[in-house]
């Protein structure tokens, strides 16, 4: 697995916004400024998670993105699958875009890359966009 910068900039935007979570719409131009993140590539993302269903955004002046779900209930590894796909190293330990291989019940890659694939998603999917937030904090 390889998180992108794309799926970068997801995970640091998705963050803002679970920073500000239930106090109104984000302006797009806050969270790029913030994240440092450049505009255009920003609204490409949040379109993508926003037709995902994680986002929803308002327009006009008092505008922007807000969370869909609680950050409690959004974990790292929706938000990068979603954005750069399976967190599997191999197509053929991937629970989401399987590949299957003739050689799957002998082949020792496959079982140290399957080990591989669940320490990942296991970490990934237990730490939520809450538990960034509070590490964000001082």
């Amino acid at each position: 697995m390889r998180i992108s910068r794309k799926g970068e900039y997801a995970l640091r935007a998705m963050t803002y916004l679970a920073l500000n979570y239930r106090k109104g719409p984000v302006p797009i131009h806050e969270i790029s400024s913030r994240e440092k993140i450049p505009q255009k590539f920003l609204e490409q993302i949040l379109l993508q998670l926003k037709r995902r269903g994680m986002l929803e955004s308002k327009r006009g002046v008092r505008g922007g993105y807000t969370l869909l779900k609680d950050p409690r209930r959004v974990s790292l590894a929706q938000i990068i699958r979603e954005i750069d796909g399976p967190l599997a190293p191999l197509g053929c330990v991937s629970r989401w875009a399987h590949v299957r291989c003739p050689d799957e019940k002998k082949c020792g890659l496959r079982k140290v890359m399957l080990g591989v694939r669940n320490v990942v998603a296991e970490m990934l999917e237990g730490i939520t966009l809450d538990d960034a937030c509070k590490r964000s904090r001082p």
